[in-house]
């Protein structure tokens, strides 16, 4: 019996949009991962015209922190900012389907993700 759920499993072990984006204009950098120190999350926005273009993410940590990182990423792609900052923990762990309680803490990437669009709100005003 696997402890973690089938779409855990497909975004741990070829997770999406890992990477780094280069800094230029319409970007924004962020981490997350208060929760739980083990599993840090880091993401990386460009914007163009008040939406998500490209995301990119690299997360350290367990199966569920990775997954998460890359279950956010798809989310938040092509979507408007303000879209972007309602993703919450709760939906990224809806979307792996279930987690051990104890794993919740390791969703750390709408934290980082929320992080990346303060700091490019930041750069523009």
């Amino acid at each position: 019996m696997n402890v973690y759920s089938e779409q855990v499993l497909k975004h741990f072990q070829r997770p999406q949009n890992v990477g780094q984006i280069e800094p230029a204009d319409g970007f924004g950098q962020g981490e997350g991962g208060e929760h739980c120190p083990e599993d840090l999350a880091y993401f990386w926005i460009r914007v163009q015209d008040g939406r998500i273009t490209e995301v990119k993410q690299k997360t350290r940590g367990c199966p569920v922190a990775i997954a998460a990182s890359s279950v956010t990423s798809v989310m938040a792609q092509g979507k408007t900012l303000e879209e972007a900052e309602q993703i919450t923990e709760q939906q990224v762990a809806q979307e792996l389907g279930e987690l051990p309680e104890r794993k919740l803490d390791s969703i750390a990437a709408p934290q980082a993700l929320r992080a990346a669009i303060a700091d490019f709100r930041s750069k523009v005003r």
